[in-house]
């Protein structure tokens, strides 16, 4: 079986806000296709879709109502195979999301749940009797707010809903919802698709005797924003009955060549070591990631832990990581304290694509691109909704791909779904093509040296000891050597280089001078013939 994936670089494309064909203000899958050779220009190995299935759209597409048909907001399966298509010709894998641990409640199967508690699919969602009280059975909330349960008064008892009640959840303890899932997947694996991105891929099995979560133990003394970070979620996700059902998904694509699985892991403090127990062995997913560098921690502390954590958990596990996606704030405005965003930018980029795993690129960041500032009037995500203003929703990082300084971008034709505003429309695509330092073409040759140096691939990883704000590790692989140092500060510093080294492949703002190693404001490089020992910083430059 191939193993393309070990080591691989993945685009994700969102596909509302990618490329407009029609001029109706929302991407699709003939404008995906037009734009794939700016993709496979970057030097990627693979291009992953959030949904584009059938679906009301309350979750844009995380909800979906129909598995093995397109969204016409998108196109049609037609349309779908053209850029399958394409995208193998460009040499480009194409991963799509799955979303099974719910459906949209407009899914004829929940309708037929819903109908009575004795029909042919009463137990493929989670139902529950209320308390005597009519209280639900537990103290679960909803992940975008308020109780997971919600009640029916047709069939006189609650489902299960981690996100939006428009969004019920499958009962897996049910093996025909599995059985049905997974053929659902074959559809797509016959149609050609080279791999999944599953989505909340911990949330699909729940606690058949409904206990209720215990406080989360590391709880501020001022409630959360989100009542949801307060409990520690042990029984409302994260089975053990979850392995189960990874081994028959694995099972179903180890029948096709060169597949591959990549689990989104939602989970708080365990989510590194959930992510090593779902990539274990040869059985269950190939490859997961979590939120654990997704957040506001820019330290090498936190960097360190997260690779050493996992690896010491999985030795034979495989990472995904990735510093932007559809659900958080775009690291170059996140970490933007920590330097000049360019500079940040370029930094994250060649530490990102330097780490021991595969990597993840969201659309944009290719060019730096920043959180766009949302205003209420301007919302269209449930939980922007739910908690603003100390919550502004995922829109801001959702906004439309910026292709060139036109009125909308080059997205669009129409009115986007989503504004485009001046601070995005500045890190264009066409503004930096060409232009040497750019981050763009910085992405370009740290994509290409990466693909040229089989140790950033595969190489284990060696942490040095060095204070905040350096970073380092030596990546090795076959008697192949290299040291990868970062100054996550905006202070110059000089490091004392022990040993025979030279620069390779990119590197910003470092000079190696015989034996100190220079590095600016949110400088870092590739030293090679290094003994892989970086002495503490011996004054600032």
């Amino acid at each position: 079986m191939s193993e393309w994936w070990r080591g691989s670089v993945t685009y994700q494309v969102y596909p509302r806000s990618f490329q407009d064909s029609d001029g109706d203000g929302i991407g699709d899958l003939p404008g995906i296709t037009a734009r794939l050779d700016h993709i496979a220009a970057l030097g990627v190995d693979a291009v992953w879709l959030s949904p584009v299935f059938t679906s009301p759209q309350a979750d844009m597409g995380y909800d979906v109502s129909e598995y093995t048909d397109i969204d016409p907001l998108f196109g049609t399966l037609a349309d779908f195979d053209v850029m399958v298509a394409r995208a193998h010709e460009l040499g480009l894998k194409v991963i799509i999301d799955q979303v099974l641990s719910h459906s949209s409640a407009e899914h004829p199967f929940f309708r037929e749940s819903r109908a009575s508690q004795d029909n042919r699919r009463a137990d493929w969602y989670v139902w529950a009797d209320p308390n005597p009280d009519g209280t639900p059975p537990n103290n679960w909330v909803s992940v975008f707010g308020g109780s997971a349960w919600e009640w029916s008064s047709h069939r006189r008892q609650y489902y299960l809903h981690n996100f939006l009640a428009s969004q019920p959840d499958f009962n897996f303890h049910c093996v025909a919802v599995q059985d049905w899932l997974l053929d659902t997947m074959r559809f797509w694996l016959d149609r050609g698709v080279d791999g999944f991105r599953l989505d909340t891929v911990n949330y699909y099995f729940h606690d058949k005797h409904l206990r209720s979560n215990p406080p989360e133990p590391r709880n501020d003394v001022q409630p959360a924003v989100n009542p949801y970070d307060m409990q520690d979620h042990l029984y409302s996700k994260t089975q053990p009955e979850n392995i189960g059902f990874l081994v028959r998904m694995r099972l179903l694509l180890d029948e096709y060549d060169g597949r591959v699985m990549v689990g989104e892991v939602g989970e708080g403090r365990r989510a590194v070591q959930v992510m090593a127990e779902y990539t274990t062995g040869p059985d269950r997913l190939h490859m997961a990631y979590s939120f654990a560098m997704l957040g506001p921690q820019f330290t090498a502390a936190h960097f360190r832990k997260s690779i050493e954590g996992f690896f010491a958990d999985a030795p034979d596990g495989w990472p995904c990581w990735a510093f932007s996606n559809h659900d958080v704030i775009r690291h170059a405005s996140r970490w933007a304290e920590h330097g000049n965003p360019d500079d940040v930018a370029r930094l994250a980029a060649a530490l990102l694509l330097a780490l021991e795993g595969s990597v993840c690129l969201y659309q944009g960041e290719e060019v730096g691109q920043l959180e766009t500032a949302i205003e209420y009037h301007e919302l269209t995500d449930p939980p922007g909704f739910k908690f603003w203003p100390d919550y502004k929703g995922r829109d801001g990082c959702r906004t439309p791909m910026i292709w060139d300084d036109s009125a909308e971008g080059g997205f669009t034709t129409g009115r986007p779904w989503l504004p485009v505003k001046a601070p995005q429309l500045a890190r264009n695509v066409a503004g930096q093509a060409g232009v040497a330092g750019s981050v763009l073409e910085t992405y370009r040759a740290l994509l290409a040296f990466r693909r040229s140096t089989p140790v950033m691939q595969t190489g284990r990883t060696r942490f040095c000891d060095l204070p905040e704000p350096v970073l380092a590790f030596v990546r090795d692989a076959e008697g192949a050597t290299l040291t990868c140092v970062f100054n996550l500060g905006a202070a110059p510093l000089v490091l004392a280089v022990e040993g025979v080294a030279s620069l390779a492949g990119p590197s910003q703002a470092a000079v190696l001078t015989g034996d100190n190693l220079s590095l600016g404001a949110n400088g870092w490089a590739y030293l090679a013939g290094a003994a892989g020992l970086l002495s503490v910083p011996t004054r600032h430059a």
